[in-house]
């Protein structure tokens, strides 16, 4: 995953999406975790994998990451969406190895 060192909730998070894998995607999350996206708010595993398989397999992005610092994520995704490829900005917030917040902005 080009020279970005990334930590591994969000290597996972990335492997995960790029492979289209809604199990291992919502293991990256605690069981209270919250994710902010297009103006909404999921919340807890059952709502979050709603959100994996509507915003992630179905459009089956696949994300290239281009930085990483201060928990924030920086990646180029592409798939069946209009007008992609598009950069985004993931910021994370980790706890004991599993993402406890995630907030997705356009870049």
């Amino acid at each position: 995953m080009n020279d970005i060192t990334l930590p591994d909730p969000v290597e996972n998070f990335v492997a995960a999406t790029n492979a289209h894998d809604p199990n291992a995607l919502t293991a990256v999350f605690a069981d209270g975790a919250t994710v902010r996206d297009d103006g909404k708010t999921w919340t807890g595993r059952t709502e979050i994998r709603e959100w994996i398989q509507g915003h992630l397999i179905t459009p089956r992005i696949v994300l290239t990451p281009t930085s990483f610092a201060d928990d924030r994520l920086v990646a180029s995704g592409d798939g069946d969406f209009p007008g992609g490829p598009l950069s985004f900005s993931f910021v994370f917030t980790i706890k004991d190895d599993e993402v406890t917040d995630l907030t997705i902005a356009p870049v």
